[in-house]
């Protein structure tokens, strides 16, 4: 039997999980600050938490030693992380928690659109119809 910790679908419930509370302590704390204040604050804390995790299991690696296009597409993920938590706490500040959190999650369509166009994935009859579902329940919930 494969270790649950070693299991992709645990890491992704427990991502789930983190965004879920993401959302709840963001919308309380950026209450009586400036949301882009708020987001600079939390890559602080992300970055610190990263680096002890990295120094006390040996991990840090020369950069080096990364291949230039794997470089590349690293700086634009962050490039996109960054953009994506500047609009995510923005949002947040003007809307509910309840609502932008569903719109947010519209990335799981996205990425799956993405997948297809950019990776060459493929996706059946029933994952294009679980995708449709989850983007009509995002708009649905953030329409309330």
């Amino acid at each position: 039997m494969k270790n649950v910790l070693s299991t992709w679908q645990l890491w992704a419930i427990l991502s789930a999980v983190f965004a879920a509370f993401t959302a709840i302590f963001a919308k309380i704390g950026i209450k009586e600050i400036n949301s882009d204040f708020a987001t600079f604050i939390r890559t602080i804390v992300i970055l610190v938490v990263l680096g002890a995790i990295l120094f006390t299991t040996d991990q840090f690696q020369s950069v080096r030693a990364i291949p230039n296009k794997s470089l590349l597409f690293l700086i634009l993920s962050g490039l996109a992380t960054g953009g994506s938590w500047i609009c995510y706490f923005r949002a947040l500040k003007i809307g509910n928690a309840s609502q932008v959190a569903p719109i947010d999650k519209l990335s799981v369509v996205l990425v799956a659109i993405f997948g297809v166009i950019f990776l060459g994935e493929n996706l059946t009859l029933s994952h294009w119809i679980g995708i449709g579902l989850i983007a009509i329940g995002a708009i649905v919930i953030a329409l309330q």
